[in-house]
């Protein structure tokens, strides 16, 4: 399963597995190390849009599991607010004169939560776990040859060619987690997971909430507050009045329309981002017309990309013809699609399409595709094209996307870091998430350089060649970068609304209610 539209059926899909049967707490007592010398601080109590389907970092695919465990686990490096690496349970790292030798100095005196310590034997169990049991992120070890542990504190890593992203791959998300080894071959690791990061899961009843207890030995500090406690909440307005009403001080279950009014509401402080995250629109190119570059331009040409934004963000999305957006150092300026419908109508003359029936894919899961597509079919009308609008669940809509069985679909990528994130599986002729058949010489050949150049800024130009082609070409016609949008109580400090959605709660206070 392609990784961003795994990762992105977690934000909003409410059909998940449950991690253990309805109703039934998972506690750990304090023979797991987080009960003596917890912290007295506020419960904080927050709102997520759905249940994780498990907390095993390495094998779920959930947003919403990622959001607790963002507070549980460590990777050896982590983003920071300007999607930069920096140290975590690395201390410092280095590489070898030819690129091919990183070699990561370890914390010394980090402990798991079960008060086990933590060794680059931990780091070397948690990579090759997710190398020999080829789990999701496996592909992100692809240019790694071998993994050493000269002593207890260094972790060697030796590639079969220069990597640039291998930071951002080892610690673009807590998916990268290291993890204990006894945690996992016991089996709890799903329901009650034992990590290395600010806050330890006491307790998980299914359909309900998830506690965590502040660690008070993190290597970080320990939090201000005792906890957090995580509730599932699909409903907007039923997290937003549970806001207001002081029983929860923070959620993301904030719909776009409402950040107008909230904007203006001295009880709530809004927090509303530019996201790493596109949504896009492609064409299946095993199909005709659209095998011809000049079919999906008219398609470019004739949406309205500012009426969908306004439809589906209601304004909070930044419109960009690109994938990556303007607040990343690997943004390129591209403005060549405007809505022009004549435009349009002389480029489907030059391949010869007299009009017909495009079969439009989106999904139920995420309703901003449907609104979109209602807005999309009426842009194509005028053009002689009747769209047929499918919007099945998530599971069928990937099924359908895999199998090559649609004209033209609208999806989302999120959790992109690096520009190889943004472009590679998606658009190079080998790419494992290139669904819409995309095929160009020139472009895979700037994107396998881009894999192995080491010079940021002669690396900038071939991503920027790239994604003027592929843009040129069509084989996405990009849409808009939404914004993040969370809201949170005025007695929550210190809460900063990060790019690639990482939520923090180690640095936050709550005043005493």
């Amino acid at each position: 399963m392609r990784r961003a539209a795994s990762l992105i059926a977690g934000l909003t899909s409410l059909a998940l597995l449950a991690a253990c049967s309805a109703g039934e707490p998972v506690d750990l007592d304090d023979d797991s190390g987080t009960g003596a010398g917890q912290s007295a601080g506020e419960i904080l109590n927050v709102a997520i849009g759905g249940e994780p389907d498990q907390l095993d970092p390495n094998k779920t695919s959930s947003y919403f599991s990622f959001q607790v465990l963002e507070n549980v686990y460590d990777t050896l490096v982590e983003t920071d607010a300007n999607l930069e690496m920096q140290p975590a349970l690395a201390e410092t790292w280095e590489t070898s004169d030819d690129q091919l030798t990183w070699t990561f100095q370890l914390r010394e005196g980090v402990t798991f939560h079960d008060g086990s310590e933590f060794t680059s034997e931990d780091v070397l169990y948690s990579y090759n776990r997710i190398i020999d049991e080829e789990l999701s992120n496996a592909w992100k070890f692809a240019a790694i040859s071998d993994i050493q542990a000269p002593d207890e504190y260094t972790v060697e890593i030796t590639l079969a060619q220069p990597t640039p992203n291998l930071l951002s791959n080892l610690g673009g998300f807590k998916g990268m987690a290291i993890v204990s080894q006894e945690n996992v071959e016991s089996g709890e690791i799903t329901t009650a997971p034992i990590g290395t990061g600010p806050f330890s899961l006491t307790e998980y009843v299914s359909g309900d909430h998830i506690s965590l207890t502040a660690n008070p030995d993190y290597w970080g500090g320990a939090p201000s507050i005792g906890g957090v406690e995580f509730q599932f909440i699909s409903e907007p307005s039923t997290a937003l009045a549970a806001l207001r009403s002081g029983e929860i001080a923070w959620t993301d279950v904030v719909p776009p329309q409402q950040v107008a009014e909230l904007e203006g509401d001295d009880a709530v402080e809004l927090g509303v981002a530019p996201s790493s995250d596109y949504w896009y629109l492609a064409l299946n190119e095993a199909n005709e017309p659209w095998n011809d570059p000049r079919a999906r331009q008219a398609i470019a040409y004739a949406i309205d990309r500012d009426a969908i934004i306004q439809a589906v963000s209601y304004g909070t999305a930044t419109a960009n013809q690109l994938a990556i957006p303007e607040q990343s150092i690997w943004y390129t300026a591209y403005d060549t699609y405007s809505t022009d419908l004549d435009r349009a109508q002389d480029l489907l003359d030059e391949v010869g399409f007299t009009g017909g029936t495009l079969d439009l894919l989106v999904t139920t899961d995420y309703p901003e595709t449907v609104t979109a597509a209602q807005i999309i079919a009426a842009n194509l009308e005028p053009l002689g094209l009747e769209v047929s609008i499918r919007q099945p669940d998530f599971s069928t809509w990937l099924d359908e996307q895999n199998t090559g069985n649609f004209d033209m679909l609208m999806m989302g990528w999120l959790g992109n870091i690096d520009p190889d994130d943004f472009y590679y599986a998606q658009h190079h002729s080998a790419g494992a998430s290139n669904a819409q058949g995309f095929a160009n010489a020139e472009v895979d050949e700037l994107l396998d350089a881009g894999r192995v150049e080491t010079d940021q800024d002669a690396r900038y130009d071939l991503y920027a060649q790239a994604a003027t082609i592929i843009a040129d070409e069509a084989s996405y016609i990009y849409l808009y970068n939404p914004s993040v949008i969370q809201a949170w109580s005025p007695d929550l400090t210190g809460y900063e609304v990060l790019p690639d959605r990482a939520i923090r709660f180690r640095s936050v206070e709550l005043a005493a209610s």
